[in-house]
């Protein structure tokens, strides 16, 4: 049946910015799909909502406090995951902030600081998740998160579009390396989706960039975390069992790239 292709019953997943917008939606997705949702994040009032979400609905979730961008956090956050069941079965790598400078007006701090959540903090992830996945030999799935950004670019975008074109190579390059190991790794790269993240405008503004984007999309609307969870999760199962270092792209058809 297909959608047993779609579940993740027995199955360890670790979800990364899991205390809002697109990682909240993709934990709680991948806990009614039947993983065991490890959510972590910095934001701890909003992590803890999180996993309320998931046990509210009959699920199975664990809260860790982590912070990305330190490697012995991530390690140390994917091993405790792991120690019940002695494997991490799906990683989706979500946590990631926002800058936004022009290129002549971009300090050295705002690069580091963009590039220490967004690039390396999913390779933290990516690292810890794999040798877990290497070792148990059970195979895995591997999801980061990318961005539209890396299609269209865009005034201000230099850190934040970097940081996710670094993404999409990290993507391509560990997928070719464990592989062998019957571990597939995808990125998915969002168009506009209506967040925290993009919350941080005021409402007019927010406003005039959803019509935009709206306008610009052949489906005539703006997308929602639930949105980018359904690629997640698409990712993370048996559909995609012979999809591997690819870019899936939810963004409402505003960028069609070969």
């Amino acid at each position: 049946m297909p959608s047993k292709a779609y579940d993740l019953t027995g199955r360890t997943a670790f979800v990364t910015g899991a205390a809002s917008g697109i990682g909240r939606a993709s934990a709680v997705l991948l806990a009614r799909a039947g993983a065991a949702v490890h959510c972590a994040d910095r934001d701890a009032p909003g992590l803890h909502e999180t996993a309320g979400l998931i046990k509210e609905s009959g699920g199975t979730a664990h809260p860790h406090l982590l912070d990305v961008a330190d490697r012995t956090q991530v390690d140390q956050a994917v091993a405790a995951a792991a120690e019940s069941t002695g494997r991490v079965d799906v990683l989706a790598a979500i946590a990631g902030i926002m800058h936004s400078s022009p290129v002549l007006e971009t300090r050295e701090e705002d690069l580091d600081r963009v590039l220490d959540v967004n690039f390396k903090g999913v390779l933290y992830a990516c690292q810890a998740a794999a040798r877990v996945m290497v070792e148990a030999g059970t195979g895995g799935s591997i999801v980061t998160m990318a961005s539209g950004a890396v299609d269209t670019g865009g005034p201000g975008l230099l850190c934040y579009g970097a940081s996710k074109a670094a993404v999409v190579q990290l993507t391509k390059t560990l997928a070719t390396e464990v592989g062998p190991h019957g571990i597939r790794v995808n990125a998915v790269a969002p168009g506009w989706i209506r967040t925290p993240m993009t919350d941080r405008h005021d409402a007019a503004a927010r406003a005039r960039t959803e019509d935009l984007m709206a306008r610009r999309s052949p489906l005539g609307r703006v997308g929602t975390p639930e949105d980018v969870a359904h690629a997640v999760l698409y990712l993370a199962s048996d559909a995609a069992a012979f999809t591997t270092g690819q870019i899936l792209r939810p963004n409402g058809g505003v960028a069609m790239p070969w």
